[in-house]
């Protein structure tokens, strides 16, 4: 790998040499590199571009590293990626895109578009994170359009990090999850856009067994003229649990919109929505730069933290 790739790859998976355990690193619509274990196997899908990931019933304190990087101008590359995790495992799965476009053309875009399926199996728990990092220093934009689609079985859990905050030029982020009896998910979000950026989140979930929950949580900051839409619908078919929250921070020209949305078919289903958006409050910037820190230190500083 060049210094560029491997900037990248720090970036979204905080690696600075081939991890430990399992993984699969692909660069520029190819593999570049892959290890399996004895608990953990990668096989490359032989009817479409990506990877099945075969997680064996019982796996514990065991990691997954998946991380794509693009660095080359006008790529656009699409990989389906299935993971098939076990019962009774406890295992975290890290994944993220980065994106170098040097493109000097307007249009000339570099795309990942990444589909994910989790087949999560009773009992089990499963951690996973994903970072989407994009730069460049031409005219050329970064765009990813992530999918990722939760199927929890009886008992299982899954709590999903999902971070971008940094080059991103256009994005819609779509989630659905369906969850048995006992399982529960966990979602946290954290976005931030600056210039002319979009990002559309799009989130779906269905409680479909007895004592099921979700928990989604988004919080983002919108910059500049850049756009944001948050949309969440949770559906509770049965005795069940479900919260939406989306909290954000609008600065300059930027415009966010929050279209929470619950459906409640069981007279045992229990639903909340809570939205926030509003801008960094006076005093809160008052009180920092009385420390000796200028304005936009300030803002700074309570950018950081909301996201933290």
């Amino acid at each position: 790998m060049d210094a560029i790739e491997k900037k990248l790859l720090h970036e979204v998976a905080e690696l600075d040499s081939l991890p430990m355990g399992a993984y699969n690193i692909r660069a520029n619509g190819k593999l570049e590199s892959r290890n399996t274990t004895a608990h953990i196997n990668i096989v490359t899908k032989e009817d479409k571009p990506g990877i099945d990931i075969f997680i064996a019933p019982g796996t514990k304190n065991e990691s997954v590293h998946i991380p794509v990087i693009l660095s080359q101008a006008g790529l656009k590359d699409l990989v389906y990626n299935d993971f098939h995790i076990g019962e009774d495992c406890d295992v975290t799965i890290i994944a993220g895109c980065g994106i170098h476009n040097c493109g000097g053309a307007a249009g000339n875009e570099a795309r990942h578009d990444g589909i994910h399926t989790f087949y999560v199996g009773r009992n089990a728990k499963l951690r996973y994170v994903e970072k989407h990092y994009g730069e460049g220093d031409g005219r050329g934009k970064q765009v990813m359009n992530p999918t990722t689609i939760v199927h929890l079985a009886e008992g299982a859990h899954m709590e999903m990090e999902t971070t971008q905050i940094a080059g991103i030029d256009d994005t819609l982020r779509k989630t659905s999850g369906d969850l048995a009896e006992g399982a529960s998910l966990v979602i946290h979000e954290k976005i931030m856009t600056t210039g002319d950026q979009k990002a559309t989140t799009d989130f779906v979930v269905d409680l479909n067994g007895e004592g099921c929950s979700a928990n989604v949580v988004s919080r983002s900051v919108a910059k500049d003229v850049s756009r944001q839409e948050f949309i969440s619908r949770i559906n509770g078919n049965c005795a069940c649990a479900g919260h939406t929250e989306c909290d954000a921070i609008i600065m300059d020209h930027a415009c966010v919109l929050a279209s929470p949305q619950l459906t409640a078919n069981s007279v045992d289903a229990s639903l909340i929505h809570e939205a926030a958006i509003g801008k960094i409050a006076g005093e809160q910037l008052i009180k920092l730069m009385t420390l000796g820190l200028t304005e936009k230190e300030a803002e700074d500083q309570i950018v950081n933290g909301f996201l933290a």
